[in-house]
């Protein structure tokens, strides 16, 4: 799907401010209100707006601490891989992982009320079949930025 200059306005717009109203996003792009929402709607229709949400503070609610964790698997093949993977799809205190080049297999984000948490986290990771050869930790001392807008193409070229 090719993007124009003013449906990559529509995204930078849409991405910090979903609640925008259809006039004013309109006025934002320099279009009518018509014009503009069938954009929108050719966007969601195409997957490249996936849906609109909130984000919330989490710690107004309960104090987490963020850990990343490098993670290196024994065996590197496709069961291994599909083994790790399926516990941390289905583990609520993994909040993100990423499959990685460079040495190791797994970067990690896990969010956990401790660091007490965390260690008996892992030493149940470690004791079942996951396979992990080992693993390095990293705490979070300071959030300096938490999921700002996505970085999209300059629309101006």
């Amino acid at each position: 799907m090719r993007l124009d200059r003013y449906d990559l306005k529509i995204l930078a717009i849409l991405s910090r401010d979903g609640r925008i109203t259809k006039s004013r996003l309109a006025e934002a792009i320099n279009l009518s209100v018509s014009p503009c929402w069938e954009r929108v709607k050719r966007l969601e229709k195409a997957g490249v707006i996936r849906g609109y949400s909130a984000r919330i503070d989490t710690e107004v609610l309960v104090k987490l601490t963020p850990v990343w964790v490098q993670v290196e698997l024994k065996q590197h093949n496709a069961e291994s891989f599909a083994r790790f993977e399926r516990l941390v799809a289905e583990s609520d205190a993994v909040a993100e992982c990423f499959a990685i080049g460079g040495g190791m297999d797994y970067l990690v984000k896990i969010e956990l009320e401790s660091i007490d948490a965390y260690q008996r986290l892992i030493d149940a990771w470690l004791v079942s079949d996951l396979g992990i050869e080992r693993y390095f930790t990293y705490i979070v001392t300071k959030t300096v930025k938490r999921h700002g807008p996505p970085a999209l193409p300059d629309p101006e070229g």
